[in-house]
């Protein structure tokens, strides 16, 4: 499947009514990846689990949110062929999701799995925990979106410049070809066309969420 035509499915009726330069939620790629998260009631989707962490942890930094409305997930005990990178509005219930990679730190043999986890510098690895949503800025790899880890575990995130950007290297083509995207040096990247869809939706001031939640697969 092209771009142009993965685009017009990620982008065909699912959008949020009330955002309209955030135009749809990534759409199944057909063959290639599995279809996305169904609407229904948050409690009975696949990252429900992980959607009662965040709302934890939202509610233990409650003093640096006064944005409640939606959070980001980074689901981590998916694999990195699905869209496993959600955007879930805590109000109405609707829920975008994206394509993210993990980094080469936290998957050394390049299994298409988080393994690990890791907050030390130069570790390449992702980080688990609660994130606040900052800046949004033109870096070495275009627009990014920086952020604040807020927990032991990820408090090293500014330091290690852990964001959220695009990367040519997390694409359906990409999948097609290895049965999984590429691993980044420990930020959340997205497929690039899919990028400023997700930073309108979070934009500055919210809570992103990433786990792996124990006992899940592999």
């Amino acid at each position: 499947m092209d771009r142009r035509s993965f685009t017009k499915l990620a982008l065909s009726g699912l959008a949020f009514s009330f955002l309209a330069d955030s135009a749809g939620r990534a759409a199944s790629l057909g063959e290639t990846l599995p279809r996305p998260v169904p609407a229904g009631p948050l409690a009975v989707r696949p990252y429900a689990k992980l959607l009662e962490r965040a709302k934890a942890a939202l509610d233990q930094h409650g003093h640096m949110f006064t944005l409640r409305d939606r959070v980001g997930l980074a689901d981590f005990n998916a694999p990195s062929r699905e869209l496993r990178f959600h955007v879930v509005d805590l109000i109405g219930g609707q829920a975008s999701s994206y394509l993210v990679a993990h980094g080469r730190g936290s998957d050394p043999g390049h299994s298409g799995w988080l393994q690990t986890f890791s907050n030390e510098p130069n570790s390449l690895a992702s980080s688990s925990g609660a994130f606040k949503t900052g800046e949004i800025y033109e870096g070495q790899h275009g627009r990014a979106m920086r952020l604040m880890g807020l927990d032991p575990q990820n408090n090293n995130a500014e330091m290690r410049a852990i964001v959220v950007h695009g990367a040519d290297y997390v694409s359906e083509d990409h999948i097609a070809t290895w049965g999984k995207i590429g691993r980044s040096e420990g930020c959340f990247a997205l497929a690039r066309h899919m990028l400023p869809q997700f930073i309108g939706l979070m934009g500055p001031g919210r809570l992103l969420f990433a786990d792996k939640i124990v006992g899940g697969v592999p």
